[in-house]
């Protein structure tokens, strides 16, 4: 039997057996060369060790937009300030007198320096790596070698968040020892601490899945080392998140019927869960939990929406009931969508919106924690989340199945499998910023367009004289001349093809997230069973780490699979 298929466990218990080194610490921190120096107020100032550290983190970021924010810069000033001594914070009142310049560039340059070290240095920086890897990146569990994700802590530095967060420019500290719990089993080899420290704690917990954790200080949430995604466990994990989602398709009709009966219910706790639910489900917004104030940037999600977030227009842009949404979401990517609905949401929004001011909560009586509640009640294991993964993973089956030409060359496929995973990623709102190469790298790709234009020009006059000649001369040698040189134009207007394909596929792509998708809402199954029903090599959709996380699915999936 495959791995994917061994015994299942009993009562929450995740392994037997676990044994691992513990987690790997980032080196420490190294003093900078005596002559790059920090100033203040134009002179130079010798730091204490640790105050010169914190001084690294800003200076490295120097060229970063992060450093010209005023709530960056207070809050790096306030905790740098704490880890002072008491004669430079006698010395040290203002940011805006402190030079970080020549360490920025002390940076920069050593930066540059690794670039440019000659092939042999950087083999052995990377066989020095590949030993860590091999040391502390596997463990054993129940007998079989698996890679861990994660095994090094975090380096110290400063906390950026996403989007406007609160807390950016905070220190985040260094992990010790004395910060780590380990879990292993009872039986195994106990990891050893660094020399002269201790662990926090040692557990034998078998019905968790983590190796070791620790707090981070700036948001007090656990941090865990788990294993890698190509593990037994987490491909089980993932295996069992889309058949949650099967399940979905067969009772999604009823609970459609069910909230659309609820839009006219009494009681209005049960229409807003029903409208919320119909946008969960049409547009596959996100739940949005409740979230502490000034503990995060400003995000919501369909429950947490505020009536600032959605206008209504009974008529526009020729169509009619149409919701207008603007808002924050998660990592602080804006959602903005305009969508016609059906008329009693449309009504029941209005309602909704009624006698409240613009940072009132749309969905006032309601919360995640009602919305799945009910969803649990309406089939086994059925949350919010559930929704987006289904629609996302149901688009793309359907997109393929309109979209693949089986006539087509493979770049012809793969631009409408990619077009299938771009309705995918809009849908579901996953958004990227130019890259800052893209103008030059389009602009390359144009080059060998028009390079291969004139190939291809230059080809059909070849062509042209030599059919000529054929019509001059009528022997076999000219005949066989008129095929090579037809050809020569075959293969020449294929490549100029497939590079239009390549520049429209550049295009259309550069403002949307793929990744996001095929990673965590798409069933790998589909795509699987897609490669091997039109002959595409898996490899021209999941790169080698990607192949690795969906084993089970490339070891499952057949080409009749349907989601």
């Amino acid at each position: 039997c495959s791995r994917w298929e061994e015994e299942k466990k009993e009562g929450g218990v995740k392994w037997m057996q676990l044994e691992h080194r513990g987690p790997y610490f980032v080196p420490l921190y190294e003093p900078l060369p005596e002559d790059v120096q920090f100033y203040y107020d134009g002179k130079p100032l010798k730091l204490s060790l640790a105050t010169e550290e914190i001084a690294t983190f800003y200076a490295k970021m120097l060229d970063h937009e992060y450093t010209t924010k005023e709530i960056f810069q207070n809050n790096f000033f306030h905790d740098w300030k704490k880890e002072m001594t008491s004669e430079e914070q006698e010395i040290i009142k203002d940011l805006d007198k402190c030079d970080f310049r020549e360490i920025h560039k002390y940076f920069v340059d050593k930066n540059e320096a690794r670039k440019a070290l000659p092939k042999e240095e950087k083999q052995k920086l990377k066989e020095e790596a590949d030993k860590i890897q091999e040391e502390y990146g596997y463990c054993i569990l129940d007998g079989h070698r698996e890679k861990i994700g994660n095994f090094k802590t975090e380096p110290p530095g400063l906390f950026r968040g996403r989007g406007e967060h609160p807390k950016m420019g905070m220190l985040k500290k260094r992990i010790m020892p004395e910060d780590v719990i380990i879990n292993c089993s009872r039986d195994s080899k106990i990891p050893e601490p660094p020399e002269g420290h201790k662990w926090k704690e040692v557990r034998f917990d078998n019905t968790v899945t983590w190796l070791a954790s620790w707090t981070e200080n700036i948001q007090n949430t656990l941090k865990y080392i788990m294993l890698n995604p190509s593990s037994k466990l987490k491909g089980e994990k993932d295996w069992q998140k889309y058949e949650v989602a099967r399940r979905l398709k067969d009772v999604v009709h009823t609970i459609r019927a069910q909230y659309r009966k609820d839009w006219k219910s009494k009681e209005i706790r049960k229409r807003q869960r029903a409208v919320a639910l119909y946008f969960i489900d049409k547009l596959a917004l996100r739940a949005g939990n409740e979230k502490e104030e000034g503990e995060t940037a400003d995000t919501v999600g369909c429950c947490s929406l505020r009536v600032e977030h959605i206008q209504l227009h009974p008529q526009l842009d020729g169509q009619e009931h149409v919701v207008e949404f603007d808002f924050l979401g998660k990592d602080s990517i804006r959602y903005y969508n305009k969508v016609s609905v059906e008329k009693p949401v449309f009504k029941n929004l209005q309602l909704f919106m009624k006698n409240k001011d613009p940072t009132d909560d749309l969905f006032d009586q309601l919360n995640t924690h009602f919305l799945n509640k009910h969803l649990q009640h309406l089939m086994d294991g059925l949350t919010a989340k559930v929704f987006r993964t289904y629609n996302a993973s149901i688009t793309l089956q359907e997109q393929l199945k309109a979209l693949t030409n089986p006539e087509d060359s493979v770049a012809g496929k793969l631009l409408s499998y990619n077009r299938a995973n771009r309705a995918v990623a809009i849908l579901c709102n996953h958004q990227r910023s130019i890259p800052k190469t893209f103008a030059r790298s389009m602009q390359v790709l144009q080059e060998k367009i028009d390079a291969k234009k004139k190939q291809v020009e230059e080809a059909q006059e070849e062509v042209k004289k030599a059919e000529d000649e054929f019509e001059d001369t009528k022997d076999a040698k000219a005949e066989a001349n008129v095929e090579k040189k037809k050809k020569l134009l075959k293969r020449l207007e294929e490549q100029l093809a497939k590079l239009n394909v390549q520049a429209t596929d550049k295009e259309e792509n550069k403002q949307i997230a793929l990744g996001t998708s095929k990673l965590n809402y798409l069933d790998p199954r589909i795509s699987v069973a897609w490669c091997k029903k039109f002959g595409i090599p898996i490899e021209r959709i999941y790169n080698k780490t990607q192949r690795e996380k969906f084993a089970w699915a490339i070891d499952m999936a057949g080409e009749d699979f349907e989601f």
